[in-house]
Formats: C-alpha cells, sequence, structure tokens
C-alpha cells in the first residue's frame, strides 16, 4: 500500500508543470554552482602551486647568505584547498591562505579572499551548501505542507482509508516521497561534484556528507507533514512551519553563536599581541648582546667546553643563542595560541551541544567538518604549518651553530646546497577517520532527531476525518 501511494505522489508531482519547471531551473543550477566552483578552485590550486613553487626555487637559489639571515628572509606557506571546498567553503574565505614562516615571531594567516572581495552578500558567495541548507529545504517545505491537509481539504482522505489506506502508511508514504526528493537532488549534487572534480580521497568524505544531508532531509521531510497531519488550513501550516524554519536556520544559530562568544570570549588582537610581547622581553634576546639570560647561558657553554672566553668556544654561540631565543618564543606562542585554540574549541564544543533544540546547528557542523572547511581543519593547518617553521629555523640556527664558524663571525655564510637540503612544507587535508572524533556530537544529535522523526509515526492524531 505505501508503494502505491508513493507513485501515485511522484505521478503527481510530475503533472505539477510549474514544479517540474522550478526543479529544472534548480538542477541547472547546482550544475552551473558545480562547474564554477570547481573551475575557480582548479585555478586557485594551479595558482597556489605556482607561487609555492617559485618561493621554493627562490629559497633553493638563495645567494651565499649567512644562515640567520636566511632564516629572517624566511619562507611561506599555503593553505591549500580542501578537496570538497566547492561543496562548502565553510570558514576559508575569513581565515586566510597564506602563512610567513620566519624566525622569532609566529605570524598569522593572512590574504582571506573575503577581505579581497567587493561582493557582499549575507549568505556569502553563491556555492553548493547554500542550495542544499536553504533552497532545498525550502522546496521540500513547499512541496510537502498541504500533503496531508489537502487530502482532509478535499475529502479524499475518507475515501483513502475506505479503501484501506491507515493513516500511517499515508503518513509514511508521503513522508518518503518527499525525502525521496530531497535524497535526489543531493545525489545529483554529489554527482556533479564527483564529475568535475574526481578524487578518491573525496569518496569516505562524500558518503558522510550524504548522510548528513539526508539525515536532515529526513527530519526536515517527516516534521513537515507531521504538522500538516495536525492543521487543516494550509495558510496556518506554511506559516507554522516557516516560522520553525526562519528560527532554526537564522535566528537560533546567531543567538547561539553569541552566546557561546559571551561565554568563552577570545581576547582581542591588541590585547593578544601586548600579552604575547610582555611575555616575550621576561626571555632571553638573541640581538642583545647585554641581555642577562644570554650571559647566563655563556656561562654554561664555557663550563660546558671547559674554556674562558667565546673566542675559545669551537662553536659559534651566536647560533646557540638564537636557538635559545626560538625555543623560548616558542613556549610563548605555545601559551598564547593554544589558549585561543583552547577557547576556540570550547566554543564549538558548547555550539554543538546547542544541537539538541536545533538540528540545523549539527548539519552546518558537520558540512564544514566533512568538507575539512571548519576551524578543527584550520587548526590542524596552522599547528602542521608551525611545526615545520620550528624545524626550519632550527636546521639554520644549528648550522649557524655548528657549521664550522666561530662567535662572532657573522661573515659565516652557506650556499645554496644546504638551502636545498631543508625539506619543503608541505599539507595534506587529513582523511576524514582522523577527524570524525570532533564531530560525533552533531552525529548523535542528528540521529536524536532522526529517531524523533520516525516516533512521529506513532504520534498521529486518531480524529484526522471529521
Amino acid at each position: 500500500m505505501i508503494i502505491n501511494i508513493f507513485k501515485n505522489e511522484c505521478k503527481n508531482f510530475t503533472r505539477n508543470k510549474i514544479l517540474v519547471y522550478l526543479n529544472i531551473i534548480l538542477i541547472v543550477s547546482l550544475f552551473s554552482i558545480a562547474w564554477v566552483s570547481n573551475k575557480k578552485n582548479n585555478n586557485q590550486k594551479n595558482l597556489q602551486e605556482t607561487a609555492q613553487n617559485k618561493i621554493r626555487k627562490q629559497w633553493e637559489n638563495l645567494s651565499p647568505m649567512n644562515p640567520h639571515g636566511a632564516a629572517h628572509y624566511g619562507s611561506y606557506a599555503f593553505k591549500p584547498l580542501n578537496i570538497l571546498n566547492s561543496l562548502d567553503q565553510g570558514i576559508n574565505d575569513v581565515t586566510g591562505n597564506v602563512l610567513k614562516l620566519e624566525g622569532h615571531v609566529r605570524n598569522e594567516i593572512v590574504y582571506s579572499e573575503a577581505s579581497q572581495s567587493i561582493s557582499i552578500s549575507k549568505f556569502g558567495k553563491l556555492q553548493a551548501s547554500i542550495i542544499l541548507q536553504y533552497v532545498i529545504p525550502i522546496m521540500i517545505i513547499f512541496i510537502s505542507f498541504g500533503s496531508i491537509s489537502k487530502e482532509k481539504t478535499l475529502g479524499r482522505i475518507k475515501l483513502l482509508i475506505l479503501q484501506g489506506v491507515t493513516m500511517k502508511n499515508l503518513f509514511i508514504a508521503k513522508s518518503l516521497f518527499i525525502w525521496s526528493y530531497g535524497l535526489l537532488l543531493l545525489i545529483i549534487t554529489l554527482f556533479f561534484q564527483i564529475y568535475f572534480s574526481p578524487n578518491i580521497d573525496s569518496i569516505p568524505r562524500l558518503i558522510f556528507f550524504l548522510f548528513s544531508y539526508g539525515a536532515y532531509y529526513f527530519i526536515l521531510s517527516f516534521l513537515t507533514v507531521y504538522i500538516s497531519t495536525l492543521l487543516n488550513n494550509n495558510a496556518s501550516i506554511l506559516t507554522f512551519i516557516l516560522s520553525i524554519w526562519i528560527l532554526w536556520t537564522i535566528f537560533l544559530p546567531k543567538i547561539f553563536g553569541n552566546i557561546v562568544e559571551k561565554t568563552y570570549p577570545l581576547p582581542s588582537r591588541q590585547t593578544l599581541e601586548l600579552k604575547m610581547t610582555e611575555d616575550r622581553s621576561k626571555g632571553i634576546d638573541g640581538h642583545n648582546p647585554f641581555d642577562e639570560k644570554r650571559n647566563e647561558l655563556k656561562t654554561k657553554y664555557l663550563a660546558q667546553y671547559e674554556v674562558d672566553s667565546l673566542s675559545q668556544l669551537p662553536i659559534n654561540f651566536d647560533g646557540i643563542v638564537m636557538q635559545a631565543d626560538e625555543e623560548f618564543g616558542n613556549s610563548i606562542w605555545d601559551k598564547h595560541f593554544g589558549n585561543n585554540n583552547y577557547l576556540l574549541k570550547k566554543q564549538k564544543n558548547m555550539y554543538q551541544l546547542l544541537g539538541i533544540i536545533n538540528p540545523f546547528i549539527s548539519l552546518q557542523n558537520l558540512s564544514m567538518g566533512i568538507c575539512g572547511s571548519d576551524m578543527i581543519h584550520h587548526i590542524d593547518f596552522l599547528e602542521k604549518s608551525e611545526k615545520y617553521r620550528r624545524y626550519f629555523i632550527k636546521k639554520l640556527n644549528n648550522k649557524h651553530a655548528f657549521g664550522g664558524s666561530k662567535t662572532g663571525d657573522w661573515s659565516f655564510k652557506v650556499n645554496s646546497d644546504f638551502f636545498r637540503s631543508i625539506d619543503a612544507f608541505s599539507y595534506t587535508t587529513p582523511k576524514i577517520n582522523t577527524k570524525i572524533k570532533n564531530y560525533i556530537i552533531d552525529i548523535i544529535f542528528l540521529f536524536f532527531w532522526v529517531i524523533i522523526s520516525i516516533s512521529l509515526i506513532f504520534r498521529l492524531p486518531k480524529n484526522i476525518i471529521k
């Protein structure tokens, strides 16, 4: 019986020319967005690779230079586009994508795309996630809000029940049809993604993506049809459902976001820089020959090598001091940037918990996380680039200290062979199975809402026929 009703819903849908034309436009839009997004991503990826190769080539062909001078010359790390960036760009547009790696300082990532864009929009640039999170749900609502009430208004529901159709069967069939409609559009979107950007590594993420949006459409379809069974007036049903949708997608995320920011406030940039500068001033200063901690280090190394003066050391003490300066600075960066990352993760965890009253929050978190464009993946890039910066600077300082020069010999230089021996920075988006633990809360709450949606089958009104 459910299958027959499902087939009948399909026939009625295809007979509605307006809906057919709207969906053709929607599918064409999805195709266009997928094509444009992937083309843009490929262009940006090529530009990044060209810039990275150019910078590496410049580094490998540096003229003979003092190792510490090379540390100040530095290098650059480019945050690569994630493999599913064309589906959901998440925070990537506002976080920046270029990071300078140099001695004595941990720079912030710069050159965000949003800061260079002349277009301003409430929802940002048009991308697949906008269609999937806002447009398709609206289509689901408009298709389903009158699904049961229409049968009651036209009196067909009595005839259906007389023919042996139970209210449960009717509810399940109509809900599954509407869910299948949303699922079909979702599958078409993912097909376009695979077609324009085939990548075996993206398959696990696409599967998670399919299940996340599929679950959200399931919740929306069942909830909307259920409300249609409770009310008789189509205008009232549509108003009620749209109110819930607007609350879920616009007001609650903004309200919850403000609550989270107030609960775990981040320090301002000015405050952060002042505190880091203050803490940094308490440590060794590699460029100050009268620094007290430098003198303590000098005493230590003179005793270690059993000599009376720096000129007698078989190593270059300047390189030792520079590395000590660097390591003290690293402890300061770990303290302050680590505290920021701790607060960001606390904010994220608290925001995730609010998914229990708003499944849209869980969907958004999963969407960005699966596409590798959320805060977790951004921090991963920053941490790995910082790890490389420390390796990079330590290699230079060690060469300065143990490369054969003596203390005070700032004319000591190394050639391009040494610069080529330092590994280039390389970053790959981590596999989803290494990060999925960060989204367990979102998965649980989305599944919780699916269970609630299924339970509606057993809470259908008994007095539906009047």
